[in-house]
C-alpha cells in the first residue's frame, strides 16, 4: 500500500490466537489495525470510528458476523469488509455479498488472499490463489483446530463442531491426530 495515511482495519474473531497473528500480519503490511472478539465489541468500534476495511469471522459467540457486515454498511458504505470463516456454504456467502461484503474466503487464509480480495476494485473478485488449499484439507485444519482448542477433549470438540463423538474420534485416528481416547 502506498497511501501516506494508514489504513483502517477492523478484525473480527474470537478465535484470539488467530486475531492476533492476523493482526500482526496485517500491521506489518501497513493497516492500522484495531481489534474485536464478538459482535458487541465490533458494533462499538464501529460507532467510535468506522474502518476503512474489516474481516470479520462468520460465527462469533455472540452472533454473526454478517450483522457486523450490516452495520459497517449503513455506517460507512464505502468501506470495504470480508467474511472469513471455517464454515462455508453457499447462502451465507450470498448474504454476506448482499449485505455489503466485498468477498466470502473460507479459513484458513494467508494475509495476501485477505488483502487482495479487500484490494480487489469493485465489482471484481480477488485472484485464485496459486495454490488453494483443497476442501478436504481446509476441514480437516479446522477439525485439528477445534480439537487443541478444546484441550484435546474429544467429547468438547465434538460438541463444538456439532459432530458424532464417535465420528470425531475415527477422523482424529485415521489422520493420528489422537491417541485413540
Amino acid at each position: 500500500m502506498s497511501d501516506d495515511k494508514l489504513q483502517d482495519l477492523l478484525i473480527v474473531e474470537d478465535d484470539d490466537a488467530l486475531r492476533e497473528r492476523l493482526a500482526l500480519a496485517m500491521k506489518r503490511r501497513g493497516f492500522e489495525v484495531r481489534m474485536a472478539s464478538s459482535v458487541s465489541q465490533a458494533r462499538r468500534a464501529i460507532l467510535e470510528k468506522a474502518p476503512d476495511f474489516a474481516v470479520v469471522d462468520l460465527r462469533l459467540q455472540d452472533g454473526s458476523g454478517l450483522d457486523v457486515v450490516s452495520d459497517l454498511e449503513a455506517t460507512h458504505p464505502e468501506a470495504r469488509a470480508l467474511i472469513l470463516t471455517g464454515y462455508g456454504n453457499v447462502p451465507t456467502a450470498v448474504s454476506a455479498v448482499r449485505l455489503g461484503a466485498v468477498d466470502y474466503i473460507a479459513k484458513p487464509a494467508t494475509a495476501e488472499e485477505i488483502i487482495d480480495a479487500l484490494m480487489a476494485p469493485k465489482g471484481q473478485h480477488a485472484p485464485v490463489p496459486a495454490n488453494p488449499t483443497p476442501p478436504a484439507q481446509a476441514r480437516l485444519e479446522h477439525i485439528e483446530h477445534v480439537y487443541q482448542e478444546a484441550g484435546g477433549n474429544v467429547s468438547q470438540a465434538a460438541r463444538m463442531l456439532d459432530m458424532h463423538r464417535r465420528t470425531l474420534q475415527r477422523i482424529l485416528q485415521r489422520h493420528g491426530l489422537s491417541n485413540g481416547a
